[in-house]
């Protein structure tokens, strides 16, 4: 279904004794958090494997920031490609620093018994099953070397219920509660665990995707209220993976100023 990007020519090993730059994948990088988290991994000196569907989106990625990405063609729905892509990433890009498993997607916001189970499937496929091939596809190198940073993309969702987030919500504290059981698991191995879980983001295809297209339903989403960006989001994970390596930030979890929690719902009657 899905394969890498030919290796490019241009991008050779490190000279020797040359300082080499790190790596991070990441993934659902075509557009929204994950184009912002590779263009700001690249301003900080990072190489990136940048995976998604969206070839074309890639390759314009690649021709804005340069050598510095790695286009592949991946959708993590597919686990066998996620492994062949990591297993046969070129030399160059092999040894990951960080994994940033970040493809995702809400579908509908109506009631569990009214949605399409489709929808729930894809859901599920790609937020719990395309994120557990990611981990565990880049697990085992991050282990042998001794070092490595594993950052989940969460949501407040996977803490804090609401109506229409059935599904949603639920592989969100998946992504949660499995991130905290890896970093129990990776103990003594130098290998660090981060969740980051936000909650409002505009500015990104999330609501769009989650709407089916209703540009009028996505506009009264962030009337009259200042959200975050995907530009905030890539600032999150460019501050806990530039912590020193004693140093694992287990989760960041936040929310623009003018969004808190609500009261519970109560029905009388």
């Amino acid at each position: 279904m899905t394969a890498a990007a030919s290796p490019d020519p241009s991008v050779t090993s490190p000279s020797p004794g040359a300082p080499t730059p790190p790596v991070a994948l990441v993934t659902g990088a075509s557009a929204g958090f994950g184009a912002a988290i590779t263009r700001r991994f690249v301003a900080d000196g990072y190489r990136v494997v940048a995976a998604a569907r969206r070839v074309e989106r890639l390759d314009a990625l690649r021709a804005e920031l340069g050598h510095a990405v790695h286009p592949v063609a991946l959708d993590v729905r597919d686990p066998t490609a996620v492994h062949a892509v990591v297993e046969g990433l070129p030399e160059a890009w092999a040894a990951l620093d960080v994994v940033v498993a970040n493809a995702g997607l809400a579908l509908g916001m109506g009631p569990g018994q009214h949605a399409e189970w489709s929808d729930w499937e894809q859901m599920i496929d790609t937020n719990v099953r395309g994120l557990a091939a990611t981990v565990h596809a880049a697990l085992p190198g991050m282990v042998a070397r001794g070092r490595g940073h594993v950052v989940v993309m969460g949501s407040v969702a996977g803490t804090y219920p609401y109506p229409g987030g059935h599904v949603y919500a639920g592989s969100k504290a998946f992504a949660h509660q499995f991130a905290l059981a890896l970093r129990s698991d990776l103990h003594g191995t130098g290998v660090r665990v981060t969740t980051i879980e936000a909650g409002m983001v505009a500015g990104t295809e999330f609501s769009h995707i989650r709407f089916g297209g209703d540009a009028d339903r996505v506009e009264a989403t962030y009337r009259d209220m200042q959200p975050l960006t995907a530009e905030d989001m890539a600032e999150a994970v460019a501050w806990v993976t530039a912590q020193p390596p004693h140093v694992n930030i287990n989760v960041v979890e936040l929310m623009p100023t003018t969004q808190s929690f609500a009261p519970f719902q109560v029905h009388r009657g």
